[in-house]
């Protein structure tokens, strides 16, 4: 499981999803699982690096699952118009 960090907005968007990247080769089950919980501080730049982190991993052949998102990134998600595109429930 790839974890995100505390902090994720624009100024720390490319350095996260370098590091998702750099983990992906180390996920070796059907889905690729990130863990949201520490994640607290965000903007839309969380979602933007969600949504490519998430296109990654399906040009890779694996599914794509978040753990743990709060309530207000659901909620920003749905305003933008990509949480079908996060959260197969949404």
């Amino acid at each position: 499981m790839l974890v995100l960090p505390s902090e994720l907005t624009h100024k720390q968007a490319s350095a996260c999803l370098r590091m998702l990247v750099q983990g992906l080769p180390s996920q070796t089950g059907p889905a690729v699982v990130v863990d949201a919980a520490s994640l607290t501080r965000f903007d839309s730049s969380a979602l933007a690096v969600l949504l490519e982190f998430r296109r990654a991993s399906v040009a890779l052949g694996k599914g794509f699952e978040i753990r743990s998102l709060s309530s207000r990134l659901v909620d920003l998600a749905r305003l933008y118009g990509v949480a079908e595109l996060l959260l197969p429930a949404a």
